[in-house]
């Protein structure tokens, strides 16, 4: 039998304060109400693992307004640590390939300015192009009109010639210079270095017109999106390895993805992977949609 801890204790004083039932609160946060009374009575063997322990008292302690990362700080010595075993357990089977991606992701953020260099580079080098390609169509042909011979015929009531015009050059005449077209140069998706701070990583993505958010998920971890104003776009909950979580938050122009463990998450924008800034097992994945005009202000 197990009685309530120091910890479980304050949670569940602030939980009735809220006038929030078990059942109220395993609604808003999606964890099963068995696991919501394990903390409250500090009977942390009924949870999936260490890691979970953490999130969830972290999820707890967020829906009855109280600080989480105080509270994970105050009874640190109450809550078991995570195992190392458990952060790696998901790359245990493939060490090859973790060293492989890690190589990957550290040659990606290292060529990431050279990259943008160059996309930059390449925009301004089609402009100029186009742009004397343009000039260029525009200049008349002066000096075939010059050359063209001009055709006279005698009239005997005068004694100059008088040329001929032909059918040729009337036809030239009546025909009104078409301008070309300008071709727009090709727009590059930009995801900027991401800026840390605490949990929060955030990134901003120019040069496209939508949001769309892609999780694909190597192992069993906690997945949550929500908007700007906090309100959930997708079920935030446990999700297991093949699942891939998906969102269009264009309409938002903005997505804070929480990652319970990033080591088993790829997140991607419009396709394009987002390298992670921060080596965090627990995090959260802002993306900002900056369109052309909010450039220019």
């Amino acid at each position: 039998m197990f009685f309530l801890t120091e910890l479980g204790a304050r949670l569940k004083e602030a939980r009735l304060a809220k006038g929030y039932s078990l059942e109220d609160l395993q609604e808003i946060t999606k964890i099963q109400k068995r696991y919501l009374i394990g903390i409250e009575e500090g009977n942390y063997s009924i949870m999936p693992g260490s890691f979970y322990v953490r999130a969830f008292i972290k999820q707890y302690a967020e829906a009855v307004g109280l600080d989480a990362e105080q509270i994970i700080t105050d009874y640190r010595s109450d809550i078991p640590m995570v195992q190392k075993e458990e952060v790696a357990q998901s790359f245990t089977k493939s060490p090859s390939r973790r060293k492989m991606t890690a190589a990957s992701n550290s040659k990606m953020m290292e060529a990431m300015p050279k990259l943008i260099v160059a996309l930059f580079a390449i925009v301004i080098l089609i402009v100029i192009t186009t742009l004397y390609m343009q000039k260029a169509k525009s200049v008349p042909d002066v000096v075939e009109e010059n050359n063209k011979p001009i055709e006279y015929e005698q009239n005997p009531n005068s004694t100059q010639p008088k040329p001929v015009v032909t059918e040729e050059d009337d036809a030239e005449e009546d025909e009104e210079p078409v301008e070309p077209v300008p071709t727009e140069p090709e727009v590059v998706q930009v995801i900027s270095p991401g800026v840390a701070e605490g949990e929060n990583t955030t990134y901003e993505v120019t040069g496209t017109e939508t949001l769309n958010v892609r999780v694909e998920l190597s192992g069993l971890t906690w997945v949550g999106i929500r908007n700007e104003q906090r309100q959930e776009q997708v079920e935030a909950k446990s999700y297991n390895a093949g699942d891939i979580v998906e969102h269009d938050s264009t309409e938002n122009g903005y997505a804070r993805i929480r990652l319970g463990n990033s080591k088993v998450a790829k997140v991607y924008v419009n396709d394009v992977e987002v390298p992670y800034t921060q080596d965090r097992t627990t995090q959260n994945i802002i993306l900002k949609l900056v369109k052309e005009e909010q450039q220019g202000e």
